[in-house]
């Protein structure tokens, strides 16, 4: 094995590392033998050597004697150590991101006030900013969704599937999510048992009879809306300033009139099956029979049917005493 230093990446100098190599071939060796053969003085061989022992490479078996420990073990150790006070470090870099973020926007600020509020115009541009502001939230994405929808760079269309995908990436890095949505929000049949396994995945959900616009809030530094309602191609980025501060406001506001989507889960023995569950849970919410029969996919005539037979077996006589039983019998 050529004496290339290689242990600089685990805090250990080149000079520590020779004598670290020559202890693993001459482990014998006093510190005079050392300071001869390297022909350097004995106090710096003694000011290494305590450094390698601090760092669990050697151990000091008496005065002026030192032997490695196991390559294997000691080596290791120090490289997992080493990788975990790295991590530490780069985690606590990321979350000054937003800090530095709104220093730079600050100072842009003071510069060209007009830079507060950026328009995005086109498909493209809109999606390019959609994936940057996905993948730099850290801590906490707030939205009101309702449409337009957009689809994906690769001309890609979100599906369920692709949704529960993209949610749980966001909470498995930390990220506290809030969406508020509304019965136009469940235009893609599926969808409204798509929002209850996410809010099973960690998502806090809301819900609505009606949104003004759609709103977008990355770690409250950075807004995300459309300037038309029903066209996505021309949206407005919003950076920190009392206009974000407006928006995060106003979102709180919606998000404190919304009806939770998931209630506590009723006791054992007195649940119904899924299907009553979820057609409550619509109803609950607020959602017509049209909008019920999409997301069951099945005619609206079939969705009344099943909506009446669930009012029945709670012993009512309206879809109000039948959301009230529910709710008493810890359904909703």
């Amino acid at each position: 094995m050529e004496d290339q230093p290689v242990l600089g990446a685990v805090g250990i100098g080149d000079f520590d590392e020779q004598v670290y190599r020559f202890l693993l071939r001459h482990p014998d060796r006093t510190v005079t033998d050392l300071a001869d053969s390297l022909r350097v003085s004995t106090a710096r061989v003694r000011h290494t050597l305590a450094r390698l022992a601090e760092l669990g490479l050697l151990r000091r078996t008496r005065p002026g004697r030192y032997e490695p420990v196991a390559p294997e073990a000691a080596l290791g150790w120090l490289i997992d150590r080493h990788r975990l006070e790295t991590e530490a470090g780069l985690a606590e870099v990321r979350t000054t991101v937003a800090d530095f973020a709104q220093l730079y926007q600050s100072g842009r600020l003071r510069v060209d006030p007009a830079g507060l509020v950026e328009i995005l115009s086109g498909e493209d541009a809109v999606k390019r900013q959609m994936t940057e502001v996905n993948r730099a939230v850290t801590s906490e994405l707030l939205a009101l969704d309702r449409p337009p929808y957009i689809g994906r760079p690769d001309d890609s269309l979100d599906t369920n599937e692709s949704e529960v995908s993209g949610t749980r990436e966001l909470i498995a890095r930390g990220v506290d999510i809030r969406v508020v949505y509304c019965p136009e929000s469940l235009q893609r049949p599926g969808r409204f048992e798509t929002l209850l396994q996410l809010a099973q995945e960690g998502e806090r959900s809301r819900f609505l009879p009606s949104l003004p616009f759609k709103l977008r809030i990355v770690d409250r530094r950075v807004a995300l809306m459309p300037l038309v309602d029903g066209v996505y191609d021309n949206v407005a980025l919003i950076r920190p300033s009392g206009l974000l501060d407006a928006l995060i406001e106003l979102f709180d506001a919606y998000w404190e009139r919304g009806q939770p989507l998931t209630g506590a889960r009723p006791p054992v023995g007195d649940e119904p099956d899924e299907e009553d569950l979820l057609v409550l849970r619509m109803l609950n919410a607020g959602l017509k029979d049209e909008t019920i029969a999409r997301q069951l996919g099945v005619s609206a005539r079939t969705a009344t049917r099943r909506i009446a037979a669930v009012v029945e077996r709670l012993g009512a006589t309206t879809r109000f005493q039948a959301g009230v039983e529910a709710s008493a019998r810890g359904w909703l």
